[in-house]
């Protein structure tokens, strides 16, 4: 199962969507937009995990599909 992830840059001015926790493969000025972009990746690639962080980079919610 791949898992993705949305998290906030260092000054949370943008947001990564990253695959398997490496390097991100995209950056996004809105949260909302990360998410959207993230959860289209995790449908096309299922089964998949998404992880979505907050602002202190903690876990706020995960989905699966």
């Amino acid at each position: 199962m791949k898992e993705y992830s949305v998290v906030p840059n260092k000054d949370v001015s943008g947001w990564y969507v990253k695959i398997e926790n490496v390097a991100p493969t995209e950056y996004h000025s809105t949260r909302d937009d990360a998410i959207l972009e993230a959860e289209g990746l995790a449908k096309e690639n299922t089964p998949s995990k998404l992880v979505i962080y907050d602002a202190k980079q903690e876990v706020e919610e995960e989905r699966q599909f």
